[in-house]
């Protein structure tokens, strides 16, 4: 039988991968819609402007959204990955950016599921240019989801305990 020091420990551990791992999915996924889309281009404002042309061509192609929503899209999408990821990196206040994370795929995941189904023949945009919306896309989108769904509720799960007259007062209501 495991004990409970043991089980706190290794629930602390699951965490610490696990967020690393989602981290590194956003932090993948905004330094590929960023960086230099045309070869032997050197990193410049220039050349993130056009890989965000770029990534705004993949974001049209979903066929959801204006041209003003989708400039909006694709110029913030890589930005808010880039700050998610850091912010996942940091485990600063861990199940709240966990649960962004899982509200950023539930929304992501919902658009590639819907422009599939409508037999849209696209590029998924989701780890850069050129790569084809189908069912591997969609597995592993949806590999992603279940994996910031778990990592967010084992990090509210493990989210230490009030203690105090604070923790007894919230604890009495509960009961009552």
């Amino acid at each position: 039988m495991m004990s409970s020091a043991s089980s706190d420990k290794n629930r602390r551990i699951a965490l610490v991968i696990g967020r690393f791992i989602l981290a590194g999915i956003f932090l993948v996924s905004s330094y590929a819609k960023l960086r230099p889309q045309i070869p032997d281009t050197p990193w410049s404002v220039a050349s993130v402007k056009t890989s965000l042309s770029f990534f705004a061509m993949e974001v049209n192609s979903f066929q959801l959204l204006t041209d003003g929503q989708v400039s909006f899209v694709a110029h913030t999408l890589p930005f808010a990955e880039l700050i998610l990821g850091l912010w996942l990196l940091s485990g600063w206040q861990l199940p709240f950016s966990a649960a962004g994370a899982s509200v950023l795929l539930i929304g992501l995941f919902g658009v590639t599921v819907h422009a599939y189904m409508q037999g849209l023949e696209i590029n998924c945009g989701c780890f850069g240019p050129g790569e084809r919306l189908g069912p591997w896309s969609l597995v592993r989108d949806g590999s992603m989801l279940a994996f910031a769904l778990a990592l967010t509720v084992i990090a509210f799960l493990a989210r230490p305990k009030r203690s105090g007259a604070a923790g007894a007062e919230t604890g009495s209501r509960a009961l009552a």
